[in-house]
């Protein structure tokens, strides 16, 4: 199958075919990029006009078709213009994933603003600090931010803030906050207030290619969030990757066959992280999909979705296709619209693949490999190839340079472990007012991810683990992910994430951190068990905690290991 892969790509990416590729000299240097891909996220939505009252998203029971979204950015553009919203304004936006967060998304990148994002899970002192930091001019807010941010804001609001739009909130609450903040200056009002009539509408602005498009900021859970700097092509460079993915897919495992219904696709994850930004908004919407919003996780819900509307396409982080593969309402649903089944964000055990294959034997299970600041997607594996390497996270795309560098900064050998580098029209130019943390992080082009891999003979990339969740014990590394990996192998454990304990003697010991299953027991001994069956014994865990509640994780899905050491360690210490 790899060979029918590389053959598929060869012939999709040839002189004269839709996803042609060339060398094209960008931010000053030679790459390669898409030449057909969108100029700008304008030129995305514009293309959005063909779908007319093709239903564009669901969120509980709303349905709301393309022509009807057309028509409220359009209005919007025009309201944020008229409150003084022009080319290259931060527009922050801190709300749970609405419609109006989409229609928003339009509005802002089609004036030529910049997006913001915030964590609609941060703390009133995080979100204030995203504001402040990124010097946004208007922020748009749900009731839930607006409450949270209230008291910041009185107490010392950001210079640059002059506005706040309100997204479903109570008449009584935007009133009161009004009259909270106006000795800060900043007013408060209702989106629906901004909806001008057609006759007050705003043009789609001139953007060029580098034009900032959003801001993201990483996930933070070391340090301070870094705001990650995305143009306009380096989104619309994420968006035909995963329209060649698409395509190839579907030449190799379905042949010419065309779907022959609506592409339609479950939105699990936030919007305010590039996964669900860049990786399905934005796609879907030039594919004419349609796209079913979760007020929030649930895999019972999430099912029951996929059987109502359809859904075509289904994934988001491991943990989530865990819960909706170990959830009871599995087998009473119909799952057999279900075409593509996804992972990304975190290490994708092996059995968490095997078990995908059961579970949807009709669906082409995919794992792909990204982060914030290579707006998504970089390197993808589908199919007979992910059956075959189930810990490889694939090989990167046509217009995708990687390279592992070892620890002298010469390229690794194969099968060698060290830093993955990545290169590409795809890379973000660096960090908002952060020119030490973006010289540090990008060198002539390359971003270095911090991420441990090597690749093998035939390129296909295999992710370690990150460099800062290595643990070192008695002067051997252990790779979380690797260990982690063979727990998952235990038919108790639901969830589990591996952690150093500090030692005296080793230095740091390893210590695993498990969920099982409801119903199922397991003790230390069957853990370590497990391991032992699998790994080297320098890996075996030697604390194993047992919780009955899910790990601590980001909005992105990722386990907070500083703060599982501390809890942990705490709880060694009372005994």
């Amino acid at each position: 199958m790899a060979d029918l892969l590389a053959e598929l790509t060869a012939e999709l990416t040839a002189p004269g075919q839709r996803y042609e590729t060339v060398e094209e000299t960008v931010g000053g240097r030679l790459m390669r990029v898409w030449r057909n891909a969108p100029a700008s996220l304008a030129e995305v939505w514009a293309s959005a006009e063909r779908f007319g009252d093709a239903v564009y998203l669901t969120y509980e029971d709303e349905r709301i078709t393309y022509r009807q979204m057309l028509e409220q950015v359009e209005r919007l553009r025009g309201g944020l213009a008229h409150i003084g919203v022009a080319k290259g304004d931060r527009v922050a936006l801190a709300m749970r994933n609405f419609p109006e967060w989409i229609a928003s998304f339009w509005a802002i990148t089609t004036l030529g603003a910049v997006v913001v994002p915030l964590n609609a899970w941060w703390s009133s002192g995080e979100l204030a600090y995203g504001l402040s930091d990124c010097e946004a001019k208007v922020a748009v807010v749900d009731q839930e931010r607006l409450e949270r941010l209230l008291p910041e804001l009185m107490a010392g609001p950001p210079p640059s803030l002059r506005q706040l739009v309100a997204v479903r909130c109570e008449t009584s609450s935007v009133a009161a906050a009004r009259g909270r903040l106006a000795p800060t200056g900043i007013d408060v009002t209702p989106l629906s207030a901004l909806l001008v009539p057609d006759s007050a509408t705003a043009a789609a602005a001139e953007i060029a290619p580098e034009d900032l498009a959003t801001i993201f900021y990483t996930s933070g859970t070391t340090g301070r969030p870094k705001g990650a700097l995305g143009t306009h092509r380096n989104i619309c460079t994420g968006l035909m990757s995963l329209f060649f993915l698409s395509a190839r897919n579907q030449r190799a495992y379905a042949g010419d066959r065309a779907p022959s219904v609506q592409n339609s696709v479950l939105l699990s994850v936030p919007l305010f992280h590039a996964t669900g930004c860049h990786g399905l908004l934005v796609p879907n919407t030039m594919a004419g999909g349609k796209l079913v919003m979760m007020r929030r996780w649930n895999p019972e819900r999430a099912l029951e979705l996929i059987e109502r509307e359809r859904v075509t396409n289904f994934g988001g982080v491991p943990t989530m296709v865990w819960q909706a593969l170990n959830s009871a309402d599995l087998a009473r649903r119909d799952t057999s619209s279900l075409r593509t089944v996804s992972c990304g964000g975190a290490p994708v055990p092996p059995e968490l693949l095997r078990r995908l294959r059961s579970a949807f034997p009709g669906t082409i299970p995919t794992n792909s490999y990204g982060l914030t600041e290579t707006s998504s997607v970089a390197t993808n594996i589908s199919g007979d190839d992910y059956a075959r390497r189930p810990d490889s996270v694939g090989r990167p795309l046509p217009v995708v340079e990687i390279k592992v560098v070892g620890g002298g900064g010469d390229p690794a050998e194969t099968f060698e472990t060290g830093e993955l580098w990545v290169r590409g029209p795809n890379v973000v130019v660096g960090y908002w007012k952060r020119p030490e943390a973006t010289a540090a992080a990008i060198q002539d082009g390359w971003f270095r991810t911090g991420d441990l891999a090597y690749l093998d003979e035939e390129g296909f990339v295999y992710i370690v683990d990150r460099a800062k969740d290595m643990l070192i014990r008695g002067g051997e590394n252990v790779y979380s992910a690797e260990v982690e990996g063979a727990l998952y192998e235990h038919p108790c454990v639901a969830d589990a994430a591996v952690i150093g304990i500090p030692d005296l003697e080793m230095g740091e010991e390893v210590a695993a951190v498990v969920q099982l299953r409801p119903g199922c027991k397991a003790s230390e001994e069957d853990i370590r068990a497990t391991v032992a069956a699998r790994l080297a014994a320098f890996k075996v865990p030697r604390y194993v905690f047992f919780q009955p509640d899910p790990l601590p994780r980001n909005a992105a899905g990722k386990v907070l290991k500083r703060r599982l050491r501390e809890d942990m360690v705490a709880r060694l210490v009372q005994g």
